[in-house]
């Protein structure tokens, strides 16, 4: 069937994929089973979204540009299991798709100017979603799996680690898309932790401490906590206090976070 091509919009940051094979390769990645709770985030013009339909017969997607909508009807016109909500991911609340126990599932290819935000959003709905798989700019999939000493360590790859189990699938080349980014993207698979693998006491004390250690990460341990905390506390952690902040680990940082916590005591 014929449809009008969309032309990508530069504020929404669209991309849209058209190379078969990728996209198949994705799908397959994802593995939909009939009787998954499906949500795509931005379908774009349905690539992704008629394969997965094809699989599952029902799914829910949540799409910001309005005139996206009506295409995105005439293409699906024969299948009644599509739910197409007009609204802006960064808000949605994605908990209330899931109808019944069965966790939601959540796809798509995300626009690169809202990836970071639209992450932290889902986190807080963790508890209802089963895994998400992501099509990212490939140097913030780096960032997502990066593990301490990686140059590509830093905030993100430690929030990341508390909130999810996340994997790198595979790599997709700029010619994938509509129009060719200037980057390479990557597939990611993130799996919500049942709980979080380390207890921290003040979220908002974690999150600043992070922030701060990786705005100043040419700076040593010692250095970055000045006034924070004593060269002796942090021995107590069993953390060498002339290491850079890209050396230390989430439970390390965990460690630092809850003493500073307890010293505002």
């Amino acid at each position: 069937m014929s449809h009008k091509s969309h032309k990508p919009r530069k504020r929404f940051g669209q991309n849209f994929l058209h190379d078969k094979m990728v996209i198949q390769r994705i799908v397959n990645s994802i593995n939909p089973r009939q009787g998954d709770q499906i949500v795509e985030i931005g379908p774009g013009e349905g690539a992704l979204t008629e394969l997965v339909l094809d699989k599952i017969g029902a799914m829910n997607v949540v799409e910001l540009d309005r005139d996206l909508i009506p295409l995105l009807k005439i293409r699906f016109v024969m299948y009644d299991g599509l739910t197409i909500h007009q609204a802006d991911a960064l808000k949605f609340d994605f908990c209330q798709l899931q109808t019944d126990e069965k966790k939601i599932r959540i796809i798509g290819n995300l626009p690169y100017n809202i990836s970071t935000p639209l992450l932290f959003h889902l986190f807080d709905s963790n508890h209802c979603i089963q895994d998400m798989h992501f099509m990212l700019q490939k140097e913030v999939v780096d960032r997502i799996v990066a593990k301490p000493g990686d140059s590509a360590y830093g905030r993100l790859g430690i929030m990341m680690q508390y909130f999810c189990r996340s994997e790198y699938v595979f790599t997709v080349k700029p010619g994938a898309f509509r129009p060719a980014p200037k980057v390479d993207s990557a597939i990611v698979r993130l799996i919500p932790h049942e709980k979080p693998p380390v207890e921290i006491d003040d979220f908002d004390e974690f999150s600043k401490l992070v922030n701060f250690s990786f705005t100043q990460r040419r700076k040593t341990l010692r250095n970055i906590l000045k006034g924070k905390l004593e060269i002796p506390q942090i021995e107590a952690l069993g953390i060498e206090p002339t290491i850079r902040p890209e050396r230390l680990s989430l439970e390390d940082f965990t460690k630092l976070a809850n003493t500073i916590t307890a010293n505002k005591k």
